[in-house]
């Protein structure tokens, strides 16, 4: 059986993570847009319509909206919430409003650097976390050294042994175990070669990962690469401050190189398009590692801050990594990308975006119990 949930986590862990999160993000924008003497209309957590809020000294409105899928920065300029550039007022600006804080004809690495505030401040969260964690309780550090094979095990029916240690994968060095799961557990049926130490000799073992779908222990399921050996030399090693920040945007790299090799996955087939996740599972997942306790909860914000600054940076109109994909064409250009081609490129990233929306909440939906999932 597996472990369930009260519904009511579910919303709550959802809002304890995005809410706090999308909050952080557009306040990334806001602060180094206010540094360069940009202004801010509007700064909204949530889409849609206004619940409350007000408007500050500044003439900025703050706002919690309706919808708690996101949130949005409208700075001086922009037509809408996307920051989609409003051509024709920027074209028929007057010199006076040209300098009075328009983001528009904000210098170019001005703008770069606001935009990019947004990703970079969700990637800094997670690196405090990951920091956290090494400082509080130490660094975990395995030794490569097999010493148990689980029931079913490809490495042992491939030829590796108790005691091996392992010195390189496919032709890279191995220093920790963990190098070791990044490396096997997205590739179901990846073949590896192992370079092992054996009695004093180094030996190559050709071994093929297995493909298993493994369930966690609410239910959830996960195709996974696995050849079933174990190390149960981990050690936890206390680090200093500088230390603790390099382990945990090494961490950090790590998880967003995962998501890419996830994405590669899907688009070429190798991972069914069901695994890909919107906000109910987003919720669900909350309420389940809110229902563990704190530390899983905490180490969850910080997997999904990792996944904004990732899916913000994407380079699609109306994300943020669409905006720096245009500065950076207005860059080699040496002027802006046309202004009719601008607003179609966006309004085009805005069905997108909001097509992938519809697709990621019927996956969810399917795959709910209740609809047999």
């Amino acid at each position: 059986m597996f472990d369930s949930v009260p519904f009511w986590m579910w919303p709550v862990g959802f809002l304890l993570v995005l809410g706090p999160l999308v909050t952080i993000h557009e306040l990334g924008h806001y602060l180094v847009g206010r540094w360069f003497g940009v202004k801010a209309e509007a700064f909204s957590v949530g889409f849609g319509k206004e619940l409350f809020g007000r408007t500050d000294k500044h003439g900025t409105r703050w706002k919690l909206s309706a919808l708690p899928l996101g949130g949005y920065v409208q700075f001086k300029g922009d037509m809408n919430p996307a920051s989609i550039p409003d051509a024709e007022a920027i074209q028929n600006i007057s010199p006076e409003e040209r300098d009075d804080g328009n983001f528009h004809h904000a210098a170019l690495w001005k703008r770069a650097l606001i935009v990019a505030a947004g990703p970079a401040t969700n990637f800094l969260v997670a690196v405090l976390i990951f920091a956290a964690f090494a400082l509080s309780f130490g660094k975990p550090v395995t030794e490569p050294i097999i010493t148990a094979f689980a029931e079913q095990s490809a490495g042992r029916d491939a030829g590796l042994e108790i005691g091996d240690r392992i010195v390189s994968l496919n032709g890279e060095p191995v220093e920790d175990f963990g190098e070791i799961v990044q490396e096997v557990i997205p590739y179901p049926g990846r073949e590896l070669t192992f370079e092992i130490e054996r009695n004093g000799s180094v030996q190559e073992v050709p071994v093929t990962a297995a493909s298993l779908l493994q369930q966690d222990r609410f239910g959830n399921e996960s195709r996974i690469g696995l050849i079933g050996v174990m190390s149960d030399k981990r050690v936890f090693q206390p680090v200093g401050v500088f230390e603790s920040i390099g382990y945990a945007s090494g961490e950090c790299v790590r998880i967003m190189q995962m998501m890419i090799t996830g994405i590669k996955q899907i688009i070429t087939g190798q991972r069914s398009v069901q695994e890909l996740g919107g906000p109910i599972k987003i919720a669900k997942f909350s309420g389940e590692r809110l229902s563990l306790g704190p530390l899983p909860f905490i180490e969850f914000v910080a997997l999904i801050s990792i996944n904004l600054a990732f899916i913000n940076l994407l380079p699609i109109p109306a994300l943020d990594g669409g905006h720096l994909a245009f500065y950076a064409a207005e860059a080699v250009r040496r002027k802006p990308v046309g202004a009719k081609g601008t607003e179609w490129a966006y309004r085009t990233g805005v069905a997108l975006v909001l097509a992938l929306m519809i697709f990621v909440t019927v996956n969810d939906v399917i795959s709910l119990p209740i609809f047999g999932g």
